[in-house]
Parts: C-alpha cells; structure tokens; sequence
C-alpha cells in the first residue's frame, strides 16, 4: 500500500482522509501489524485503479525473501487475471471464510 501511496505523492494522511481512515491506522496496515479487512483492501485498490492481486501482490514482492513466489503470491496473480466483478466475489468469500475461522 505504502508504494502506491508514495507512487500518487500521497501522505498517510492524505489517504487515510479519502478512505475515511486516520493516518494513524494507514501506518499500521502499512507496518502490517494486523491485516486490513477483505472489503478494505477492494476499497484501497479501487482507490489506486489496481486490482487487488497488483495490490496484494506489491505488498508480496517488497516482504517476500527471494526464491520461488509463495503461494498467497501466485493465487494473487490468479486473482489479478479475474474481472473486477469476480475478485469482489473471491474477497467476499474470503472474507466470510475467514470470519468464521476467526
């Protein structure tokens, strides 16, 4: 997130204002102390006209060791080739799924 935020010239709290969040809570999700939900990270990608699997997939590269792509980072590209439409549906699942195992 940190990465398109700079890429737009952005500050935290800049961003945080237009995804009616405080600057506070974009640093924390920018620090990954704790995992924006699903319907969040839709909201950040729509914000920044990526998809989620460019979003996710942005936040794998600059956190992965090098080697081969973890497999989070190769169902974010899987999800990166889905209409917009049908990453919303997988987000909604996911985030159910993970609702409950919660």
């Amino acid at each position: 997130m940190a990465a398109f935020r700079v890429a737009k010239g952005l500050s935290q709290a800049q961003l945080g204002a237009a995804l009616g969040m405080d600057r506070g809570l974009v640093a924390y999700y920018e620090r990954a102390a704790r995992n924006p939900s699903l319907e969040l990270v839709q909201k950040i990608a729509d914000f920044f006209g990526v998809t989620v699997g460019e979003l996710l997939n942005d936040t794998a590269k600059s956190a992965r060791k090098p080697g081969p792509p973890s497999q989070f980072a190769q169902i974010a590209e899987r999800l990166d080739q889905l209409p917009r439409a049908k990453q919303k549906v997988v987000a909604e699942l996911l985030e159910g799924f993970l609702k409950q195992a919660g």
